[in-house]
């Protein structure tokens, strides 16, 4: 029986979507996902251009097996129904909602685009995290992505490198998605030279259990893509717990103790997803 591998979501980068340059590029980089930007990363003169700038990158195609995800301008702006009327049919995987405050954000874009399409939110204002469970079990919802700028923006909250402020909007989000079977990604790191904060940040995002992060600039990607990829020493337990699991089920006697530690269903099921996320990894 074949195995359908879980799609990885290690690395997310946003794209302009008015730049033919980074367009181009981007077909290159080693992310898992792409994030094609009409709202923050394009100025108002030229969002009307970007969207045939960027239709025309997706005819082209040559992205792989990246996810594609097109950020739209709010249906509450002067662009957004634009964007969506000029890019509903294109080759995407994804539309992304900025602004998301609840679900019936979502019905309004779900009404303007065809029923196979997949809405991920933008969550980044305190209605979005107030309303995170309702937005999630929406049927056309597969995605959230943490907008941690805007939300520190609207909570009127100070950086730090623990991002405590940020904890309980991102453990809400984390809740909600898992609940609802969501893909979860985490913030930007907004210092794109430091290396070793984007590390730190990306090792507390996943072991939060993000799925992965957006990221402002390709210098990011190798410290990202490796932080949530299983380690060698992971992937190393995860076999040992389920061939030990398998051992003692096969034997019927004892219970199975690996590195010392009890080895029971719910080990072996996060071992197993552990491998899964590995072979997918090394597949793309």
């Amino acid at each position: 029986m074949t195995i359908a591998l879980p799609r990885p979501t290690r690395s997310v980068l946003y794209i302009p979507g008015s730049k033919d340059r980074a367009l181009d590029k981007a077909r290159e980089l080693a992310v898992d996902a792409i994030i094609f930007d009409l709202e923050d990363a394009v100025t108002p003169d030229a969002k009307v251009a970007a969207r045939d700038t960027l239709k025309a990158a997706l005819a082209a195609g040559g992205f792989g097996s990246k996810l594609r995800i097109i950020r739209i301008n709010g249906l509450d702006t002067a662009w957004g129904a634009g964007d969506v009327a000029a890019l509903r049919d294109v080759a995407c995987d994804a539309f992304l909602l900025p602004k998301v405050n609840g679900s019936a954000d979502i019905d309004a874009l779900a009404a303007l685009l065809p029923a196979t399409r997949d809405i991920w939110a933008m969550m980044e204002t305190p209605l979005a995290i107030r309303n995170a469970f309702d937005i999630a079990a929406h049927p056309r919802v597969t995605g959230f992505v943490a907008g941690t700028n805007d939300l520190a923006k609207e909570l009127n909250s100070r950086p730090r490198a623990d991002r405590l402020p940020m904890m309980m909007a991102l453990q809400t989000i984390l809740m909600a998605a898992r609940a609802h079977g969501v893909v979860a990604i985490d913030g930007v790191y907004n210092q794109f030279k430091d290396q070793d904060g984007l590390r730190a940040e990306c090792d507390q995002g996943r072991d939060l259990g993000f799925d992965g992060k957006t990221l402002i600039h390709p210098d990011q990607i190798d410290v990202t893509n490796a932080a949530f990829a299983p380690s060698e020493a992971e992937i190393d337990l995860a076999q040992r717990q389920i061939a030990a699991f398998d051992a003692v089920q096969k034997s019927g006697q004892g219970v199975a103790v690996v590195d010392g530690k009890i080895v029971e269903n719910l080990h072996v099921a996060t071992a197993r997803k552990i491998l899964a996320l590995a072979a997918a990894v090394d597949a793309q």
